[in-house]
């Protein structure tokens, strides 16, 4: 199991950010290990649990996962624990400026140690969180929070409103007209009007995709468009 100087990570990769801000940007993402907020429509689900039994000394077993379909959420659940030196150590040898925390839930761990040495070196950090915990990293951390809504969440979490006021960028998954409607109620619950609103169509489905242009139209949103997935990257 982690220790609180360590992070389980379950996967490791090099690659081109594909969504909102930082779309465009080469980056080096590390997908911590557990979850508890159980989305129906998550698509790492072999990253919610945290089992000792699979827990590697291989960093080799992290990286390697080419042979594995992501697409359907068939990841592997081995997992390694790595100190912040290990990490500072692989974000150096991957060369890549801007450093991804994802999940997982990252914010179910304390990033504050972590995310302070990778701006010391002069990198920049990211967290995608859902926001249903306390998010406690670098003051200089880019958060994009992804609230996680509705009867899909199995774990009944509720996203903290100290999440919303830390958040750089609302990333809000958009299937259906009542996922607009009720991101419109939480824009003005929690006065969200200054902060860059990002629509996900969620599977990239194009019923989805043209419910989000014509609501970024009306609503002077944007559209976070999965590039990644245009371009076949993980």
């Amino acid at each position: 199991m982690s220790s609180p100087n360590t992070l389980p990570i379950n996967e490791l990769f090099a690659t081109i950010q594909g969504e909102a801000t930082y779309i465009g940007t080469p980056s080096f993402f590390l997908r911590v290990q557990k979850c508890p907020v159980g989305c129906g429509f998550c698509d790492t689900k072999y990253t919610w649990d945290l089992d000792e039994k699979n827990e590697t000394k291989s960093i080799q077993e992290i990286i390697d996962k080419k042979a594995l379909n992501f697409s359907k959420g068939e990841g592997n659940l081995r997992y390694i624990n790595l100190s912040k030196d290990e990490i500072l150590d692989l974000a150096e040898e991957n060369k890549m400026n801007h450093i991804v925390f994802t999940g997982g839930e990252p914010c179910i761990y304390d990033l504050r140690e972590i995310t302070e040495a990778l701006h010391d070196k002069g990198y920049t950090t990211q967290i995608e969180t859902s926001g249903t915990f306390e998010i406690r990293t670098s003051d200089k951390t880019w958060v994009t929070v992804s609230p996680k809504i509705g009867k899909s969440i199995q774990g009944g979490y509720e996203v903290l409103d100290s999440s919303y006021k830390r958040a750089n960028e609302i990333k809000y998954p958009v299937g259906k007209q009542k996922d607009i409607d009720h991101l419109k109620e939480l824009v003005e619950l929690h006065d969200l009007s200054k902060k860059t609103i990002w629509l996900q169509p969620l599977s990239v489905s194009e019923k989805a995709t043209e419910l989000c242009i014509e609501k970024a139209k009306e609503n002077n949103w944007r559209i976070s468009i999965q590039a990644h997935k245009y371009i076949n990257v993980r």
